[in-house]
């Protein structure tokens, strides 16, 4: 009776140990937790930023002024029969 306890108890500590110190305890969980929160927040960012992207194809490939507007802005396009002005502060 004496060696059942024995190992019982044995067995126990083990089991604790794992619990509180190995791989998956409570310490490490918490630890994975942070760590997809902060993921999760990445992957929003790059999924908000993938969105504005695909939209910005979708307009150059079916619309002439954000064409029209990158060379204006990009390349200083100007077109026939416009007027362009120039302001430089003093």
């Amino acid at each position: 009776m004496k060696w059942v306890t024995v190992v019982l108890t044995i067995a126990l500590v083990c089991f604790q140990y794992s619990l509180w110190f190995g791989k998956g305890s409570v310490g490490h969980t918490e630890e994975l937790q942070e760590q997809l929160s902060v993921q999760e927040e990445k992957n929003l960012t790059l999924a908000l930023r993938n969105n504005f992207l695909a939209a910005e194809v979708q307009d150059l490939a079916t619309g002439q002024e954000a064409i029209s507007e990158i060379a204006r802005v990009e390349l200083g396009y100007v077109q026939q029969g416009e007027t362009y002005y120039r302001f430089i502060e003093r």
